[in-house]
């Protein structure tokens, strides 16, 4: 029987397409989620705000937090996060959502090598004792022209994470030396065993028209990798492209029944 240095929960996945993840906590459990994540949760389950991830490996004093949380800005992430314990009297349950449609994937640190390096705005929460931090891709190209792949994060530990991602999510085991080329929004993350880089596909008419093909996240096994169908980047784009577009340049009847349906039909 394998013991864990974490907090081991349970948990269920609820859902399709916009999935929340319900955890349930033992008395003294604790999970540990970023804000605006929390969904709902039973009744003996105490919020605390934390600096920090509120890991045990935090243990460099006053400095060493302060370090930890602060690099969580380089990531788009709050100085804070909230744990939820379970205070009371037998099982609680507590939910998180995903915050836009797609899928929450589970991560058993413990048996997946004990870390796992994920996109900047993928995690969603944790058993406490997960530690949350940064992982600086260290290579030339990566620097330059890494984009969103650039600062990741880095869960370690050997309880359970969860991560979200947009649209459909696959995993993909790579054998070693297999290389596997992803676009750099698509990757949601993989395991400490995969060697990750960014390459530059040239040629004139790549550069002029190839849009996203420019350049590719490249993956080399051993390992497994996760990769996303509709990353939020993508997603927003288009809402703000269709945001703007001049709805009348449609034409013909349909187009002149959405605008009237929109409230422009002048």
């Amino acid at each position: 029987m394998n013991t864990r240095a974490n907090h081991e929960i349970d948990y269920k996945i609820y859902g399709e397409e916009m999935q929340y993840v319900e955890v349930e906590l033992d008395p003294s459990e604790t999970a540990v989620a970023e804000s605006g994540s929390f969904m709902m949760m039973d009744d003996g389950i105490e919020m605390q705000t934390v600096f920090g991830d509120g890991s045990q490996q935090q243990n460099g004093g006053i400095f060493g937090k302060l370090l930890s949380a602060g690099k969580r800005l380089l990531v788009g992430e709050s100085l804070f996060m909230t744990t939820y314990t379970n205070t009371g009297q037998g099982k609680k349950k507590v939910s998180f959502a995903s915050p836009y449609p797609g899928k929450i994937v589970p991560l058993d640190l413990q048996q997946l090598g004990g870390r796992i390096t994920c996109q900047k705005d993928a995690f969603l929460c944790a058993a406490k004792g997960v530690s949350i931090g940064i992982e600086f891709q260290k290579r030339l190209g990566t620097g330059l022209f890494g984009g969103e792949g650039f600062i990741m994060e880095k869960l370690e530990g050997d309880g359970m994470a969860f991560v979200h991602a947009g649209g459909h999510v696959l995993s993909r085991q790579l054998q070693p030396g297999e290389l596997l080329k992803v676009d750099t929004g698509c990757l949601v993350a993989f395991t400490q065993g995969v060697s990750y880089d960014i390459q530059f596909v040239g040629g004139i008419k790549n550069t002029l028209f190839g849009g996203e093909g420019v350049f590719f996240a490249t993956l080399r096994g051993p390992g497994t990798v996760w990769i996303q169908t509709l990353p939020i980047s993508r997603l927003a784009g288009r809402i703000l492209a269709f945001g703007t577009y001049n709805r009348k340049e449609e034409g013909g009847l349909l187009g002149g029944l959405g605008n009237l349906l929109d409230g422009d039909g002048r």
